[in-house]
């Protein structure tokens, strides 16, 4: 579901006014994923809500989608930034990234949840995206199979990635005194079916 186009701007981004909400990573511009289920709302309210009240007359600064985030190449004036994003939650700490109609630049932490269906655009496409622009910590929740993968930027690299449950209370590796409590989370959002089902595989890049 992308536009028909080659090559896109956010310049080209801000002239759309069909309704869809789109991201563009390296041009390409892609269809966010319809209204947002209950589990995906519940996940991003609730540790938002945590983060909101742990930082709260700090310098890091949480916010929330729809919000845009560009994500420019070297020298990139806005209009011609050719990646742009709308992570369901994050964290900026350089106040100079802030600027009146959203983020310009790398926010320090970024928290999607993964869309049924849009698996390899959460874990390869825009991780990949992220990884490249510097973003320093990555978490991606799947709320349905109760599992949390994190990454954390070591040389340019997410070298350092783990997988484990939505459950206890889990610090930021880059803001160790801001943390998430999942059973909280957990607590607000629907039961899982009794049958026991392994932790699901992330695509490759």
């Amino acid at each position: 579901m992308q536009q028909p186009k080659n090559s896109y701007t956010y310049a080209d981004y801000q002239s759309w006014d069909d309704g869809q909400r789109w991201e563009l990573i390296d041009g390409e511009a892609y269809a966010m994923s319809p209204a947002p289920v209950v589990d995906h709302q519940t996940v991003v309210g609730a540790v938002f809500a945590q983060f909101y009240q742990q930082l709260r007359g700090k310098p890091c600064k949480p916010m929330l989608s729809p919000l845009d985030v560009l994500l420019p190449r070297a020298g990139e004036a806005n209009d011609d930034v050719t990646t742009t994003v709308q992570p369901d939650l994050l964290i900026v700490c350089d106040p100079n990234k802030i600027e009146r109609k959203g983020v310009r630049g790398a926010p320090d932490f970024i928290l999607e949840v993964v869309s049924p269906g849009h698996a390899s655009y959460d874990h390869v496409l825009k991780r990949r995206r992220y990884e490249q622009a510097g973003v320093r910590e990555l978490w991606l929740v799947d709320p349905a199979e109760r599992v949390l993968w994190v990454y954390v930027l070591q040389d340019g690299v997410y070298s350092n990635v783990s997988v484990q449950e939505l459950a206890g209370t889990r610090p930021l590796a880059i803001l160790p005194e801001v943390s998430v409590d999942w059973d909280a989370v957990v607590a607000e959002l629907p039961p899982l079916p009794t049958a026991s089902r392994e932790p699901p595989t992330p695509p490759q890049p």
